[in-house]
């Protein structure tokens, strides 16, 4: 599942531009010294066979990469495409009324940060267990590892669908870091105001319950592998919306709107969307 993560979180940067086809991909693989040959011979080549996985669902290949040895077991890498200019959605052209779409729901740090928890018995663990079974946990646990290991190439697909005017994905900066990110690049003087917050069930519960450690509801939360942050105009929000959901069996969320600004987002009086899948 870490490579399928891994490869997923590397195509996203494609598709974050309106790019859903790769031509190549490069693998950087770092096995741990602390490993036995053993462990390495099992864990190594699963990472890799699900990295290559993902890339072959993706339509693509991996034809090379690096491995090194050092403390820590990593996986990554690098895509890469060569593209004419009318398969790029640009990135800064997000105009006043539009609408916000994201793609996943937030809160993959937490969940699994507190399945981590459950598993050492944590001090964390015994502020947090009386509002989250052991069972929730794991759901929540799963989802956020789905969530993580899908790819984001239908909703890149659907972009040029309906001619978004921006887009960026959420990863280390959380939503409000990357928005922000966003917004600083529109040619016009606008803000984004984030308004709702899909997160993964019990998720938000679970912040409080820890002081906001995370400060997943002031949208800094790290994701990885998260969903696209879209800038669509009213109109069209709506229907991509409902086309994702209709493909892949997922929703996707309005969370906010373009409003006159100085290039800069916000979260406004956020409402939080329990986001309650079959898996919970």
């Amino acid at each position: 599942m870490q490579g399928r993560i891994a490869c997923a979180n590397v195509l996203s940067d494609l598709y974050a531009m309106g790019v859903t086809e790769c031509d190549n991909m490069l693998m950087l693989l770092s096995a741990s010294n602390k490993m036995s040959e053993k462990e390495r011979d099992t864990v190594l080549p699963m990472l890799m066979r699900g990295f290559s996985d993902v890339a072959t669902e993706a339509g693509t290949t991996v034809r090379g990469g690096q491995t090194v040895v050092n403390p820590w077991v990593i996986i990554g890498g690098v895509a890469s495409a060569v593209c004419s200019e009318n398969e790029i959605i640009v990135p800064n052209r997000a105009q006043i009324g539009d609408l916000i779409v994201l793609t996943k729901p937030l809160g993959t740090q937490i969940a699994v940060n507190l399945y981590q928890w459950l598993l050492g018995n944590s001090e964390k663990w015994q502020r947090v267990k009386s509002i989250i079974t052991e069972e929730q946990v794991r759901t929540a646990y799963q989802e956020s590892m789905y969530q993580m290991a899908k790819l984001n190439r239908i909703a890149a697909r659907l972009m040029h669908k309906y001619a978004a005017h921006g887009c960026t994905d959420v990863t280390g900066f959380g939503i409000l870091g990357h928005a922000e990110n966003l917004a600083r690049e529109q040619l016009a003087e606008v803000q984004f105001t984030i308004q709702n917050l899909p997160i993964i069930a019990r998720m938000a519960g679970v912040e409080k319950a820890i002081d906001s450690m995370f400060r997943l509801v002031e949208g800094y939360s790290s994701e990885t592998s998260g969903g696209l942050l879209c800038v669509l105009s009213k109109d069209a929000a709506p229907r991509f919306c409902e086309d994702l959901e209709a493909i892949e069996d997922n929703p996707a969320w309005i969370i906010g709107v373009v409003e006159a600004g100085n290039r800069n987002a916000i979260i406004r009086s956020p409402r939080i969307i329990e986001v309650v899948t079959e898996m919970s």
